[in-house]
């Protein structure tokens, strides 16, 4: 899933270029290619599929020069994540009715790859012998507001257990309740099943969305799709995947995984997956000079030199024509900054 803003991550990321196509860690690799770099030893480049928004087709194509044009699925309008993953599985489908899918977002940081490719393997084992929608679930390390969590009950294999709830973004009070409870992890996006199976979980549970892409029966993985997508797709329901189905489901599974898992969403995430100086201080391949100054992450294009003082556990980014200056606790605000932004300019600073 490549369709993005990433707004979180504003003023770097932006409506065209968002972060999946951003090299944020100076590894050489954006986001969306350490993604492919991960999958390649499971998937085969020709069974790769990446769903994004048309704009950005050429951004893909560039960066990702061995998927096939065909394997590019562009949609003609933002509807969330239970759309594009309907449109992918619909896909898939028409070209194995057997074939079983991981769909996995591209901006995700994994750091420990040889236990991830462990994981998924278990994970397709569980979904081609169970008629099941799994999820990968992680250990919680601190009371987070801004994931989702998973409830757990009963374990029906080693490391699979049932789902018993979903959570959406708590606030802090209640995801300390559920880190401490032993009983909750963090949703971590991932999702493992057969095509068939989601088809028929869209069906039954989110009729909306199932319908439209039921009226393009005989027409994926043929040359008529894409038209059928631009006229059709627009008319979906804009819902996530886990409010269209997973809440609903009474088939759904969490695979208990440990491989180095962060979204990446923000900026404080950047921040705790960076190496920091002496002073806690981040700098994004930026010339910094810091004064009584700690915790704080610089991220600025160019060649000018930040000059702080007294300054502690702030975001500092700038991005040429927008500079940000946001104390990291309220790093949630940025969403609604960028908001605003548009309110009072127009999408020249989108």
């Amino acid at each position: 899933m490549c369709g993005g803003i990433g707004s979180r991550f504003w003023p770097y990321s932006r409506a065209n270029r968002p972060k999946q196509f951003i090299d944020f860690l100076g590894t050489g690799r954006s986001l969306l290619q350490m993604s492919y770099d991960r999958i390649l030893p499971l998937v085969a480049p020709e069974n790769i599929i990446v769903v994004t928004n048309e704009q950005y087709a050429p951004m893909v194509a560039e960066q990702l020069p061995d998927i096939p044009d065909s394997n590019i699925l562009l949609e003609p309008a933002r509807r969330n994540t239970a759309p594009c993953v309907a449109w992918a599985a619909y896909h898939v489908l028409a070209r194995d009715p057997e074939a079983s899918l991981i769909v996995t977002p591209s901006d995700h940081l994994i750091t420990r790859d040889r236990e991830f490719e462990d994981s998924v393997t278990r994970g397709f084992e569980f979904v081609e012998t169970h008629e099941a929608l799994l999820t990968l679930g992680i250990q919680p390390t601190r009371p987070e507001t801004g994931y989702g969590y998973i409830q757990v009950g009963e374990q029906v294999e080693p490391g699979i257990r049932k789902v018993k709830t979903f959570t959406e973004k708590p606030d802090l009070e209640l995801a300390k309740v559920f880190v401490a409870s032993g009983e909750f992890f963090w949703n971590s996006g991932i999702f493992l099943w057969k095509a068939a199976t989601v088809v028929e979980a869209f069906r039954q549970l989110c009729p909306d969305v199932a319908t439209v892409f039921d009226k393009g029966a005989g027409l994926y993985a043929t040359d008529k799709e894409a038209k059928f997508i631009t006229e059709n797709f627009p008319g979906c329901m804009s819902i996530s995947v886990d409010y269209a189905i997973m809440e609903k489901a009474s088939n759904v599974y969490v695979e208990i995984v440990n491989f180095g898992w962060n979204d990446l969403g923000t900026w404080s995430a950047l921040y705790d997956n960076s190496p920091k100086n002496r002073d806690a201080n981040v700098t994004q391949r930026c010339s910094v000079l810091a004064y009584n100054s700690s915790g704080n992450i610089f991220a600025v294009n160019g060649q000018k030199l930040i000059v702080v003082s007294g300054l502690h556990d702030y975001i500092i980014a700038d991005a040429g024509d927008v500079l940000l200056v946001c104390p990291m606790a309220e790093e949630q605000r940025i969403k609604q900054m960028v908001t605003d932004a548009k309110i009072a300019f127009g999408d020249r600073y989108q």
